[in-house]
């Protein structure tokens, strides 16, 4: 057999294989294509979410200032307090509805705990 005769033969087996998909295949396919587009995001945001809880409980152990910590334990804590304030700022401007609600709820407990670590210093 011959390259070009090859060739040919493929490109028709090619031919057929793909014309033997009908448009419901085709449609099929699509919409589980867009279902796990869905269940991608729906997980992602799952994710966040679940991040975002463990990092508010975490933050509110660190934020906790026992008056007999020394300054640099309170400066250190105070650092780990703005550095969380400006991400969850940065997650606030992306989202949306509520889960903004909730992340503005979180900043403003964010500042009072700012403004506690700040009068302890």
């Amino acid at each position: 057999m011959k390259r070009s005769e090859l060739a040919e033969y493929i490109k028709e087996t090619i031919v057929d294989v793909l014309s033997e998909a009908s448009a419901e295949d085709v449609k099929n396919q699509e919409t589980i294509n867009q279902l796990k587009k869905d269940e991608l995001a729906l997980t992602q945001k799952i994710k966040d979410l679940s991040e975002d809880i463990d990092d508010e409980d975490a933050a509110a152990q660190q934020a906790t200032a026992d008056t007999k910590d020394s300054i640099s334990v309170i400066s250190r804590k105070l650092q780990d307090t703005t550095k969380e304030m400006k991400s969850t700022v940065n997650k606030w401007k992306q989202a949306e509805g509520e889960e903004k609600e909730r992340l503005l709820a979180r900043l403003k407990d964010l500042t009072k705990i700012k403004k506690e670590l700040e009068g302890l210093l």
